[in-house]
């Protein structure tokens, strides 16, 4: 058997971080078996369905690199296929039209209330003959589903769940005005693609047995169920956006690498031993459906940022600045120049470091990309006044003279200077760094000589020297 697993959202919104999980599981599961992994998107509520709400989904996904297979699925266009198993069922008996009023349903589901019934259909029309049916009354259609016994879910993650048949309705799988309701769609959908496992939220787990109902009525064969626990806060409430429940999109723009967010995202609710760091590669290698845990999972943006600062330290140069030169030229209002993006490389190392987010490490940056003339903060022209100018015009003289260009070499004249004017290195090296960076704040600053090179690092000393002139 070939694993089919499939990520099935609803394009009224974002992509949710716990719909981000559950796509993740689904990939990781199908990997994990040389499968597939397929993407539908359930967009059958016209009135909630947006453009917007489908990009996004597909675009989170794209980001977070959960790429499916095949083309995606859209629900919508197969209403006909879902309307088509009604009426086969129709034909075989495995379901009844009904012509109930809506005053009279409502009167059922109050009697049902009254007696402590969760089966609020009390089957009128199930066995009645149809030629009583009232003119001008357009039916729904609904499943004759079983009276006795109970219905059981051998769930992968929950284990072994029943429910009464008696508590289960007669359910409608066809509107009055011909549409399919969401139960049938989905069952129909998920035979046709082939799914062999059903993995989502376990909010879902009162509609397997429905749905089980159902594949059973066409004899089709029922896919293994796993409903994952939800994500809670770290207070242990529902997630809610105050704890972090946001978009994908969101996540992204607040500087998280996409490496980090899936990492996190697979620890929530599965893990393996004790490991804590992992990439998706060797994830797929050892996830498997029985170590997902049956409790909520509980959302810590401060783990998440930790992760964040691991995989910033750990990325390659070129990678990172790709990362973050969108960023960057936003900033600047231009696209980054060929030196630019040569220096921003040749910087990171000395940068990521003391980056926790992707947006930390773009504000560090910026200097090294910025253009002539730099317009420092207010604390790092105080350093470029008075004493401080003088101070800088002595180590602009010791840096001229340099041939070979390096930190060291660097390091070696600014010492020198400083030691025959009975000064600290410390006294020439901060207005050094307020007319390199424009700030107060840097990586060490010889690095940072070096990195911008001798004809960009005299001219930025000489614009502050003619700034502090004038």
């Amino acid at each position: 058997m070939t694993v089919v697993t499939r990520f099935a959202p609803s394009p009224t919104g974002f992509l949710h971080i716990g719909g981000a999980r559950t796509a993740l599981f689904n990939r990781l599961y199908a990997r994990r078996h040389g499968g597939k992994f397929l993407l539908r998107i359930e967009d059958t509520d016209r009135a909630r369905s947006t453009v917007a709400a489908k990009q996004a989904i597909l675009e989170g996904l794209q980001w977070l690199g959960l790429e499916w297979d095949g083309a995606p699925v859209y629900q919508s266009t197969r209403a006909e296929r879902h309307a088509a198993v009604a009426r086969a069922l129709l034909d075989t008996g495995g379901a009844y039209r009904c012509y109930c009023s809506p005053e009279e349903l409502a009167a059922m589901r109050e009697a049902a209330r009254k007696r402590g019934s969760g089966r609020l259909y009390d089957g009128t029309w199930r066995d009645r003959d149809p030629a009583e049916a009232p003119e001008g009354v357009a039916p729904v259609v609904r499943l004759r589903a079983p009276l006795d016994g109970e219905t059981v879910i051998d769930d992968a993650v929950q284990g072994r769940v029943a429910v009464r048949n008696d508590q289960l309705d007669d359910m409608v799988l066809l509107r009055a005005d011909g549409t399919p309701t969401y139960m049938l769609s989905v069952v129909v959908d998920d035979h046709d693609m082939d799914i062999t496992h059903v993995v989502r939220g376990d909010d879902h787990l009162t509609n397997a047995f429905r749905q089980t109902l159902i594949y059973r009525a066409m004899g089709w064969d029922i896919p293994v169920f796993a409903h994952i626990p939800l994500i809670h806060g770290p207070d242990g409430a529902k997630l809610s956006k105050r704890h972090g429940a946001l978009g994908v999109e969101a996540y992204r723009d607040m500087g998280f690498p996409p490496e980090a967010v899936c990492n996190y995202l697979a620890r929530l609710g599965w893990s393996h031993g004790d490991d804590e760091i992992f990439s998706m590669a060797r994830a797929a290698d050892w996830f498997d459906l029985e170590e997902v845990g049956k409790s909520p999972a509980r959302f810590d943006l401060a783990k998440l940022t930790s992760l964040s600062a691991h995989y910033i330290r750990e990325m390659a140069d070129a990678r990172l600045a790709g990362l973050i030169e969108p960023s960057l030229a936003a900033r600047l209002g231009a696209p980054l120049t060929a030196l630019q993006r040569a220096r921003l490389v040749a910087g990171l190392p000395g940068l990521k470091p003391r980056a926790r987010t992707l947006g930390d490490l773009a504000e560090a940056a910026l200097f090294y990309c910025r253009p002539r003339p730099l317009q420092p903060d207010a604390k790092a022209a105080k350093l470029l006044d008075g004493d401080g100018r003088e101070r800088l015009a002595l180590a602009r003289a010791a840096l001229a003279g340099i041939a070979n260009w390096s930190a060291e070499s660097a390091e070696s004249a600014v010492r020198a200077a400083a030691e025959a004017a009975g000064e600290k290195l410390g006294a020439l090296a901060q207005p050094l760094r307020a007319a390199l960076t424009g700030s107060t704040v840097s990586p060490g600053i010889f690095e940072v000589l070096d990195v911008l090179g001798k004809a960009e690092s005299l001219g930025r000393i000489d614009d502050s020297l003619g700034r502090a002139a004038g």
